[in-house]
């Protein structure tokens, strides 16, 4: 994506990262596409869940996996534009500073909610580490949990402390070795 900075040539050759923005509850939809108007890159991951209102009616709707929290890509010069946007609270950050997000996080990400049936999971520091070994997510870690029938792997954003859940094979998955 090619972002025309008003001819500034400080501003070109600086790197484009990925950060969490805390958004305003509700909001995150509004934000996003006024973000991609203003040309910024951002990534909003949605889930489907069925609702039923007071009438009886059964509608299907795309809810964010990560309720208040939207992901942008910008430079460090664009950092303020960011946090100057409507419904903009502020950045997730680990530390005093705006945490970047790996591009590879944002690749799995994408990954999951384009290939797999994700959906919202508590965020979890404990359990067993597991390593999924097939599939669109090869490579990844994250903590197994059964449900019914089927085997979960629950992926962390530790940046912004939100997990999700995603469906896998018990042939897919394998103990990760612990660290030590």
């Amino acid at each position: 994506m090619t972002v025309d900075r008003g001819g500034s040539d400080v501003c070109s050759d600086a790197p484009m990262n990925w950060y969490a923005l805390h958004i305003r509850s509700r909001h995150e939809k509004r934000v996003a596409e006024g973000l991609v108007s203003q040309s910024l890159e951002t990534f909003l991951p949605l889930h489907r869940s069925r609702h039923t209102w007071k009438n009886g009616l059964h509608v299907d709707v795309d809810l964010p996996l990560f309720p208040c929290y939207l992901f942008a890509r910008a430079s460090i010069y664009d950092r303020i534009r960011l946090l100057q946007h409507p419904g903009v609270l502020g950045f997730a950050a680990s530390t005093a500073r705006p945490t970047v997000i790996p591009d590879e996080e944002i690749c799995v990400l994408r990954a999951a909610t384009e290939s797999l049936k994700a959906e919202p999971h508590p965020y979890l520091k404990n359990g067993d580490a597991v390593r999924i070994v097939a599939g669109p997510l090869i490579g990844m870690t994250g903590i197994l949990t059964r449900r019914k029938q089927e085997y979960r792997v629950v992926l962390s954003i530790e940046a912004i402390m939100r997990s999700i859940a995603v469906e896998v094979s018990e042939f897919d998955i394998e103990p990760q070795e612990k660290e030590r």
